[in-house]
């Protein structure tokens, strides 16, 4: 028996004998689970345990005075011889009070893995060291069989992903293609209301073009009915006056035929360009012209009309005459404010222009009849005459077309008046 102590051990209270600890010594070497093996410095095996012949395969005969080494699988085996030599000559321990994971050598040829730990004592002059081995060949199984489990859990949760993904995206599929279905059917259900509301809009402008031509044959019938009987009269006397030879008869009946064909003349033209507007036919045709050359020329296109000694003058304040506007509609809205001002009033009418770098000013200014406040907030509505003027002729188009063209030209108009004392009109444009 090796490592035998040569004095006495105390084992709880009481002193052992050297052949009581060799008996327990045996029972403890004989009868450990793990696996124990003595080998010399040489590598020799100079004992082994009843589990080590286990694990190994061997009987303890065939072990005991062989090398290690043959318990050692390759490329260990060849290294072994070198790491005890480099230990006794260095003192440099690798595995010596430790211990690792190696693989064993059966003799049937197999390997199985076990936990080494090595320990050294001093036997004389000797060095003898202790390989105590666990084998884990079920914890490295129970290890496999997990790895084992965890690959097939990812590789089923993969599975699973990937289908998760497969349905998801069929899902995002379906949505986008549900999406775009109520986004086509929104579109449409859009444009069948702005169609129900082109539909509308253009039934409400038939319902206002069918109400103004029943007006229109309802007030020609009454207001053309006059003018037509005047001029018929003043032919008849213009004719006896001829034979008569009486020059200032036919005159005063030659004016009053022209007037009336004015008058007639300006109902028709208003008439027709209400008729254009409810029609959407008038559009906003913009050009550089010169504004104070063109309200001068338009001022005398209408003095014609103009009362016996009514006079009409022109104001312009301005560095520069150019301006960006349509002058057709601009001529039209002129000629109606100036030609009400000559109706409604019997002094001079002023027609004031300011011509800014960012801003055009016109201003048409009586001293006439006035507009009644309590009439002033119906001014632009469509047939609408004040109170004051009901014996003078004319139909209620004229600011109601007026006001229509200043928001096809972007322009704003507004007015201020006092009954019996005149009315200023004023057009103001953003250039």
């Amino acid at each position: 028996m090796i490592g035998y102590l040569n004095y006495p051990v105390f084992w709880g209270m009481d002193t052992i004998s050297r052949e009581e600890l060799e008996l327990r010594f045996e029972a403890v070497y004989g009868t450990a689970v793990d696996g124990i093996i003595i080998i010399n410095q040489h590598g020799h095996i100079e004992s082994v345990n009843p589990s080590a012949c286990r694990l190994f395969g061997y009987d303890k005969d065939e072990m005991v005075g062989d090398k290690v080494t043959k318990l050692m699988p390759s490329p260990h085996r060849e290294a072994h011889h070198g790491y005890i030599n480099q230990y006794l000559d260095t003192g440099n321990k690798k595995i010596i009070g430790t211990g690792r994971e190696v693989l064993g050598l059966k003799k049937d040829g197999t390997t199985f893995p076990f936990w080494l730990s090595v320990s050294e004592f001093r036997l004389k002059d000797q060095i003898v060291f202790t390989g105590f081995i666990h084998d884990i060949s079920q914890l490295k199984n129970a290890e496999y069989e997990v790895k084992q489990l965890n690959a097939a859990l990812e590789a089923k949760v993969s599975e699973r992903t990937e289908q998760l993904a497969d349905v998801v995206n069929r899902l995002l599929a379906s949505n986008k293609k549900l999406e775009r279905e109520v986004h086509e059917r929104q579109a449409a259900q859009h444009a069948l209301h702005q169609k129900q509301e082109e539909l509308v809009q253009a039934l409400e402008r038939e319902k206002e073009l069918s109400e103004l031509k029943s007006r229109f044959v309802s007030m020609a019938s009454h207001e053309f009915r006059t003018p037509l009987a005047t001029i018929q009269s003043s032919a008849a006397l213009v004719r006896r006056y001829t034979e008569s030879n009486n020059v200032d008869r036919q005159l005063f009946h030659l004016e009053k035929i022209r007037s009336t064909v004015n008058n007639l003349t300006s109902i028709l033209n208003d008439f027709l360009s209400l008729t254009k507007l409810e029609e959407g036919r008038v559009a906003n045709n913009p050009e550089w012209f010169d504004i104070e050359k063109f309200c001068s020329d338009t001022m005398e296109e209408i003095r014609g009309l103009a009362k016996t000694g009514q006079q009409l003058r022109l104001e312009f304040d301005g560095e520069n005459r150019i301006v960006y506007l349509d002058p057709r509609l601009l001529k039209n809205v002129l000629y109606n404010l100036l030609s009400n001002a000559i109706k409604y009033s019997e002094k001079d009418i002023l027609c004031s222009v300011l011509l800014s770098p960012t801003k055009l000013l016109i201003q048409v200014i009586d001293h006439g009849l006035g507009i009644p406040q309590a009439d002033q907030i119906h001014l632009f509505d469509r047939f609408f005459r004040a109170s004051n003027v009901t014996n003078i002729q004319g139909v209620g188009l004229g600011m109601n077309i007026v006001k229509r063209y200043m928001e096809i030209l972007q322009g704003e108009i507004s007015f201020d008046s006092t009954e019996g004392k005149g009315t200023t009109f004023t057009l103001l444009f953003s250039l």
